[in-house]
């Protein structure tokens, strides 16, 4: 090991941010550029020196040390917050994407009414309710894996897993530039567009300096696509920091000894973990090496949602949506179809959505404020969502009861009725008390937690120690506006 190597690891105190060890080797005069052949060294070192429970996110060593980048991670949050970077300005990425809520959804009104977000031009919807921003960067790059039979899509990133990380090298990053040119999102004409206006923008200096560090020599047109995907790494670098996906849940705090779940959050762990199957598709236990769980395991599902009547995209005119009211999402299907490889898996997988993360699933602004769920924001509920799961197959169809009230006496027929999960959900034979029970547990996933300052706190007696070994999804084996 080179002697500065060494010197390192005797300074670094494992409880410190590796990014510094970058930092500190560049000091000492090491060209980082130049010693290219130390990277694989470093990344080892990552996973002692920095947050040692922290799982890696996807992509391979130098997208790593990318999204890792302190500068990178500044820069990306102004972009975040750059409402100038639309057309007509006012449409930043946090106006899809709030800390209040999760980094999803954060108007009230528009989770009450539909789901569904307009972008820079009022009058134009998405399709799909915005998910989450945060813990995206931990998504694989999109790829098939068999498992006792069947193929499995895993990662990539947006519901339909259309980012897949094979531009830029993360899934979060590639889906980072899909906003800015869509028509009913930010609204952007091209992507030189985006980099002149940060080129030109308050913090155009940021940007140069990123580019200074990481930009390479290239032909015009080449370089405005380079900068264009710098743009995105560095979003995708924001949204990997701790300001975005930090690990601060109550259930986190758990895991890590400092504190204890309540009798009702144990009795909705323990039905997570077993009657409610959640943890088949959301796996909550530390993995390999003591990592935090991301509570997804980056399959795609048809969960049998109803379609939503009040999405605005049935409005949209023929230029954004041909089908109209006959619209019907076809989910990862249609990234299947783009993609000659896949092509021939569209149909066995039409009407599946990415599984999303649980992190945050119920964090919001305040006790009142309304949060949608699902893909196309029908449920407007933790506890309707739960309710869902539970009866989606005893309940009848509402043309089968007098006066339907659904979730209550009826469901509506699925979007899509091939390809639905009937194997951990549709009839779990839970009661009121253990959907209550499951609920309480699903808040404690919601970042922002204090710990009580104090020793470890000592396992509940008759807990299970949920580090003792790693959790993995059954259907795994052991390997925004969205």
């Amino acid at each position: 090991m080179p002697r500065r190597l060494a010197d390192a690891m005797a300074l670094f105190h494992p409880d410190k941010s590796w990014p510094l060890l970058l930092q500190w080797l560049e000091s000492q005069g090491v060209d980082m550029r130049a010693e290219v052949l130390i990277l694989p060294l470093l990344l080892s070192l990552a996973a002692g020196l920095g947050a040692a429970d922290k799982p890696r996110p996807g992509g391979d060593v130098v997208t790593v040390l990318l999204l890792e980048d302190p500068a990178l991670q500044r820069l990306g949050e102004r972009l975040f917050m750059d409402a100038r970077l639309s057309r007509p300005e006012g449409q930043s990425c946090a106006a899809c994407h709030d800390s209040a809520s999760g980094w999803s959804g954060a108007d009230h009104e528009k989770n009450l009414a539909s789901g569904i977000y307009p972008g820079a031009v009022p009058e134009r919807f998405g399709n799909r309710r915005p998910t989450t921003a945060a813990y995206s960067t931990y998504s694989p790059l999109l790829h098939a894996k068999r498992e006792d039979g069947e193929l499995l899509f895993v990662g990539g990133v947006f519901w339909d897993g259309r980012a897949t990380g094979h531009l830029l090298g993360n899934p979060a990053a590639d889906q980072a530039q899909g906003p800015f040119l869509n028509p009913v999102e930010h609204n952007l004409p091209e992507a030189g567009t985006v980099v002149n206006s940060v080129e030109s923008g308050p913090y155009a200096e940021l940007f140069r300096q990123a580019w200074k560090t990481h930009g390479v020599e290239a032909p015009p047109g080449e370089v405005t696509r380079r900068k264009f995907g710098l743009i995105a790494l560095a979003l995708a670098a924001f949204q990997h920091s701790p300001a975005v996906s930090p690990f601060t849940s109550k259930y986190d705090a758990y895991l890590r000894g400092q504190v204890r779940l309540s009798p009702v959050e144990r009795r909705g762990l323990a039905l997570f973990e077993g009657k409610g199957k959640c943890a088949d598709c959301h796996p909550n236990r530390k993995g390999p090496g003591g990592t935090l769980p991301l509570f997804t395991d980056f399959t795609y599902d048809n969960l049998g949602f109803p379609a939503n009547p009040e999405n605005p995209w049935y409005r949209m005119g023929p230029g954004l949506n041909p089908a109209g009211v006959a619209w019907v999402d076809p989910g990862l299907a249609a990234t299947l179809e783009s993609l000659p490889q896949y092509a021939r898996m569209a149909p066995a997988n039409l009407g599946k959505h990415r599984v999303p993360t649980l992190r945050n699933v119920d964090k919001r602004p305040h006790p009142g404020f309304v949060k949608a769920y699902g893909h196309n924001g029908y449920f407007k509920s933790l506890e309707a969502v739960i309710h869902f799961y539970n009866t989606r197959d005893v309940l009848p169809r509402p043309e089968a009861v007098a006066r339907p009230i659904p979730g209550v006496n009826c469901w509506p027929r699925p979007e899509v009725e091939v390809n639905l999960n009937r194997e951990e959900m549709g009839d779990l034979r839970l009661s009121p008390r253990d959907e209550a029970d499951l609920t309480a547990f699903l808040r404690t996933l919601s970042d922002g937690y204090q710990p009580p300052r104090s020793r470890p706190v000592p396992r509940a007696p008759g807990v299970a120690d949920r580090s003792a070994r790693p959790q993995v999804s059954s259907r795994m084996g052991s390997g925004f506006n969205p």
